[in-house]
């Protein structure tokens, strides 16, 4: 969902940034004192967005359909066109060769996308049945992958080299997924993880593409599903009491039902939860997953981790 040291997706950030646990970390850890804005925000403007832009959108997807029942998010394409903004500022900030430069050395886009294109497009009850009759996984996923690479590549053109890019966690294991399907508590949805994986195996190998044949290009891919699913499993050895019900959230057995607001039920300590809400991990997950990638071996970020991207 981000873009500047962060870039897109269901985030897309952009920047020498990025958000949430990132960020956090980045500004304790690296020493920045300032978080990435978001695009739309009234602040994100003049040298503020040289600290990173956060392009991220609630329900976005790869692919333009994805989320349509949200109305107003922003799809992958669209926050790359929201980039290409930024970038035509940052030429007018710094000039033509320094900005070039600046996003070329001292810029690190974060990606973190396709979940939704399967929980909110391919798997969504009622809406995607026609998709899914006239379109097998295995041509879903193509298009998914042939899309981000398009995309991907069009970021490169605008001076991208420093990428990170999260493939999609276990989504048969959240608390929605659990709920509707009425599974016990150590049990998982097995198509769409089945489809995660799929498309994981794809983006890896995209990667690798992409980093032999774009030149000073270095794509890193962040083992999301790997480090969530760690958490599920263990989650007691990180502290946490469930890895199954939601923090905030309504419904079922697991809160997983009704997205957290206003009138949700609340547990009393979320540092406990693995999961925040129905769908997203915790502060405190998110986290133990930002060290990782960090700092981590390749079992979860691969061929070098953030601090090794940063350097280089």
């Amino acid at each position: 969902m981000g873009l500047i040291s962060r870039l897109l997706g269901e985030t897309l950030l952009v920047g020498t940034r990025m958000g949430g646990p990132l960020e956090t970390l980045f500004g304790e850890e690296l020493g920045q004192s300032h978080y990435a804005v978001p695009f739309l925000a009234p602040n994100s403007t003049g040298k503020t967005i040289l600290y990173g832009v956060n392009y991220a959108s609630g329900g976005g997807g790869i692919m333009n359909a994805t989320g349509r029942i949200f109305v107003n998010r922003l799809s992958m394409d669209i926050q790359i066109d929201y980039f290409n903004i930024t970038r035509k500022q940052i030429d007018k900030l710094l000039g033509a060769n320094q900005a070039r430069d600046y996003i070329m050395k001292k810029s690190i886009f974060s990606i973190t996308v396709g979940s939704n294109d399967f929980l909110n497009n391919y798997l969504l009850p009622v809406l995607s049945i026609g998709a899914r009759i006239t379109e097998s996984p295995d041509a879903f996923v193509d298009d998914l992958i042939n899309h981000l690479r398009g995309q991907l590549t069009r970021l490169y053109r605008l001076d991208a080299r420093k990428f990170i890019v999260g493939n999609v966690g276990p989504i048969g294991c959240i608390p929605y997924q659990k709920t509707i399907n009425q599974l016990n508590e150590d049990e998982c949805v097995g198509l769409p993880n089945k489809l995660a994986l799929q498309y994981n195996d794809r983006l890896k190998d995209l990667l690798t593409q992409l980093n032999e044949n774009l030149p000073g290009a270095t794509f890193v891919h962040a083992n999301v599903y790997a480090l969530v699913m760690e958490l599920i499993t263990n989650y007691a050895q990180y502290g946490f009491t469930t890895a199954s019900r939601a923090c905030c959230g309504n419904g079922g057995q697991f809160a997983g039902i009704i997205p957290c607001g206003p009138t949700s039920s609340m547990c009393s300590d979320r540092d406990k939860h693995v999961f925040w809400d129905p769908y997203h991990p915790s502060e405190a997950a998110n986290v133990i997953i930002a060290k990782q990638l960090l700092d981590g071996e390749t079992k979860y970020v691969s061929p070098i981790n953030l601090r090794q991207l940063r350097d280089l």
